[in-house]
């Protein structure tokens, strides 16, 4: 089942049983209103937001802290939501994502609420919008980062010799092996678009759109591409992922995308898969990149769309093993 993302944020259920609390913050708030809320912060960070609490919300508030670069955000389309909010009678934090996993979605108005879906629709990806209303008689002060489901950068040339890259209108990969091209014994990893985000380190929670091809046959065994697929979440650098991913996306920047050719020593050897002994190429769009903690989280929400583990090779649209 798909969660509605409305733009009071997710985190409004987690306020539930809070009535006592309110009754105890009423009659003494000071003159603090929306209109007194400063969002400040860098992109690729959770936001900073200064108001003295309680808050008192007479109204709503609903705007663009800033206008990405990306592309633009139509219905349909996949977009990566990082969400924030804090309860503003006492500035608790209610929802982080940046603590955990963002949220993959394909936007519409069942999955994005007609509030948020009218915000973004028609805007750039990449933007930050302030939301400051009332939910439920609680204040909740939230931002939503809105970032585009695919890599955005310069593009490189590719050399003809190696596995060759073409992209449909979504920005879906398909890839086709040169006949003459032989497959190495070592990791090959090429930039295919340039981000420009910060580089990937260790540990971190890694957001990914990613197609896997065969060598030997061509044949795609894996994708997060698809009308009923998502970017999925995964740790980078920490052995939850094929030594190949751990390896070949350190260091990238988040907003690449990566062509990885795989050797079976990197890849699924000495392992019961079907892929045990192949090398395999992977294009791989870094969409976002996390540092797991950052705040508290009350819940935590993880892509449907397995990645490559280290335990065995996933197959489309299954589950890993």
């Amino acid at each position: 089942m798909t969660a509605t993302v409305a733009l009071t944020v997710v985190g409004a259920l987690a306020l539930a049983g809070c009535e006592a609390d309110r009754r105890a913050a009423e009659g003494t708030a000071p003159n603090v209103t929306q209109d007194d809320v400063v969002v400040s912060g860098t992109a690729w960070l959770p936001p900073q937001l200064s108001y003295a609490a309680p808050l008192t919300v007479t109204g709503s508030r609903r705007e663009t802290v800033w206008q990405g670069l990306g592309p633009t955000v139509h219905d349909g389309d996949v977009v990566v939501l990082d969400t924030y909010a804090e309860d503003g009678r006492t500035r608790k934090v209610v929802s982080n994502t940046w603590a955990a996993a963002p949220r993959p979605v394909r936007v519409s108005q069942r999955t994005l609420g007609s509030e948020l879906r009218t915000l973004v629709v028609g805007k750039p990806s990449g933007s930050r919008y302030l939301d400051v209303a009332q939910s439920d008689g609680v204040p909740l002060v939230s931002t939503v980062d809105v970032l585009p489901g695919r890599a955005v950068g310069d593009t490189v040339p590719q050399d003809p010799d190696v596995p060759q890259v073409k992209r449909a209108d979504d920005g879906t990969p398909t890839v086709t092996i040169p006949k003459k091209a032989k497959a190495g014994d070592d990791l090959t990893v090429l930039p295919l678009i340039k981000g420009s985000g910060p580089q990937i380190e260790a540990g971190q929670l890694v957001t990914v759109q990613y197609t896997g091809v065969v060598w030997s046959t061509g044949k795609t065994f894996a994708s997060t591409w698809g009308d009923d697929q998502l970017p999925a979440n995964v740790r980078i650098g920490v052995g939850d992922v094929i030594e190949g991913w751990d390896q070949g996306l350190l260091q990238v920047p988040v907003g690449s995308e990566v062509l990885l050719v795989v050797p079976p020593s990197l890849g699924y050897q000495d392992t019961a898969s079907k892929l045990a002994d192949q090398t395999l190429v992977y294009v791989v769009d870094i969409l976002d990149a996390h540092d797991p903690g950052i705040g508290p989280e009350p819940g935590s929400t993880v892509s449907p769309t397995p990645a490559p583990t280290a335990g065995g090779a996933t197959s489309k649209g299954a589950s890993a093993p």
